[in-house]
């Protein structure tokens, strides 16, 4: 375990983080990505790959603590995962696991079994063509490491249930990746543009899939999450503070 690591708060303060003081820390994304993952039935299994410090499972679990689901994290850095079980457990989560696992292996864990999860999320590396970061954890958070995209959404497909619901967040650029990845696998896409304000392109996407479905794609209206002077909009305040999801705005 880090041998620094601050104490932070997601959704207001309703949900307590732990946090290396220097390595990977969670991003609004996360919170962003939890709040796509929408009706979730009671006593559903969620996977989180690749749960970093545990933040989007941990605002999962702080909606749906009374649903009797079962949360699973899958992270590669043990100092980060162990820092989540901690948040879990500070938290009083105790239906909410992380594991130390490298996706890349085989997962030997009688908890992550394939084709055995209703929901799946994930907050894949954004950063494969970068130049990585100095700090080893950040380095390890951001770029892919020898394995792409493409496999990293082929893992999630694996694990997931028949017809059960998949979520990435990812940069706009790898729409095209995700989309060639899920062809003839998943369909009934639905893709959020987050965009950080309303004269600057969308910098990020959301993308809910469905394994083994052929419905259509359809794309959401635009998500503002600043206005003019650098503040949350009504909309983005709703979900980064007040614990919304996109379906109460959006009607999805």
């Amino acid at each position: 375990m880090p041998t620094e690591y601050t104490q932070d708060y997601l959704l207001d303060k309703k949900v307590k983080i732990f946090q290396p003081v220097n390595g990977y820390r969670a991003s609004s994304d996360a919170v962003l990505l939890s709040a796509m993952a929408d009706n979730i039935k009671p006593c559903s299994k969620i996977l989180d790959v690749g749960s970093g410090t545990g933040a989007v499972s941990l605002c999962l679990a702080q909606r749906l603590q009374h649903q009797n689901v079962e949360i699973r994290g899958l992270e590669l850095q043990p100092e980060l995962a162990e820092l989540a079980n901690l948040s879990a457990a500070a938290n009083g989560f105790s239906f909410v696991r992380f594991h130390c696992a490298d996706i890349r292996q085989k997962i030997t864990s009688t908890d992550i079994l394939p084709c055995s999860f209703d929901v799946v999320i994930s907050n894949p590396p954004y950063s494969e063509h970068d130049m990585p970061s100095p700090n080893k954890s950040k380095a390890t958070a951001h770029n892919q490491l020898d394995f792409s995209l493409e496999k990293w959404i082929s893992f999630c497909l694996k694990m997931s249930k028949p017809f059960g619901r998949i979520y990435f967040v990812h940069r706009v650029e790898a729409l095209p990746q995700i989309c060639s990845a899920l062809q003839g696998k998943a369909g009934n896409l639905t893709i959020l543009p987050l965009y950080s304000k309303t004269d600057q392109n969308a910098k990020r996407i959301i993308v809910s899939a469905q394994k083994d479905s052929k419905a259509p794609c359809k794309i959401l209206p635009p998500f503002i999450i600043h206005n003019d002077s650098g503040k949350y909009t009504p909309t983005a305040e709703s979900i980064l503070r007040q614990g919304k999801t996109f379906a109460d705005i959006f009607r999805i």
